[in-house]
């Protein structure tokens, strides 16, 4: 693990281009041993969670929509001195984790995903009524609900990558600036790259897509996916069907 602090500098071109694109990469944050055995331990906790929040496909586990169940350790992971300072300057000292997902795109088992903006959040209940709130569905038993574009644009992903992401095994696109939702100055697509370690800085209204593994590849392409929102409050009495205070003061 990296423990070296942020400098000031850095913070300044993080926030620009977070502002300004709607993502930065923050690089070098975990060393690729360490993502190694947290990649182990992953699947081992897993493996070991009964119930629909576990995706599989031909026995082999390549996703979770519910993380945090059967990984709760993850909480540790934002905690570290250079994403608890991302988080800390954007989203304030009541940050909390509201959301785990974890992706993989295993070898022959790879898919994609069209062009969409993360629109929905957990909560405990989505059949109460609000004008905030739109949609309700249920994700591997749990209850979400889309959210107005206000609250998303005050929340933070954090994309955590386990393995190196290339242009062979089905890396992540996106539009820069199109969380401001401007479509009029659309800039075109950025195919991003990361290394093992690297972690991945967005707004949910980021419009991304991801393309299939190329014929071949033998490299998993596995990401943490963690969302964080800057208060436990949500309106019109719905709640978060997780919120977790980091504490990182």
């Amino acid at each position: 693990m990296n423990d070296s602090q942020t400098s000031p500098q850095t913070m300044t071109n993080f926030h620009q281009s977070l502002e300004k694109e709607g993502y930065a990469m923050v690089p070098g944050i975990f060393a690729a041993g360490e993502m190694q055995e947290l990649g182990t331990r992953l699947i081992s906790a897993l493996e070991a969670h009964p119930g629909p929040a576990v995706l599989r496909s031909r026995g082999r586990i390549y996703g979770s929509r519910n993380l945090l169940a059967a990984a709760r350790w993850l909480i540790d992971l934002p905690r570290v001195p250079q994403l608890a300072s991302v988080l800390r300057e954007t989203l304030g000292p009541n940050v909390g984790l509201v959301r785990g997902l974890f992706f993989d795109k295993p070898p022959e088992r790879s898919w994609s995903l069209p062009w969409h903006r993360d629109r929905t959040i957990a909560v405990k209940d989505n059949q109460l009524r609000s004008e905030q709130f739109h949609n309700p569905t249920q994700k591997a038993g749990i209850a979400h609900l889309e959210a107005s574009d206000q609250l998303l644009a005050n929340m933070l992903t954090l994309r955590i990558h386990l393995d190196a992401m290339t242009a062979e095994n089905g890396p992540l696109s996106v539009i820069p600036g199109s969380h401001l939702l401007d479509t009029a100055k659309e800039e075109p697509p950025i195919v991003l790259s990361a290394q093992a370690g690297d972690v991945l800085a967005m707004r949910p209204l980021l419009s991304h897509a991801s393309s299939m593994s190329k014929e071949g590849v033998t490299a998993h392409r596995r990401i943490v996916h963690l969302e964080f929102a800057p208060s436990p409050m949500l309106p019109d009495g719905v709640r978060w069907h997780d919120f977790i205070r980091l504490e990182l003061d």
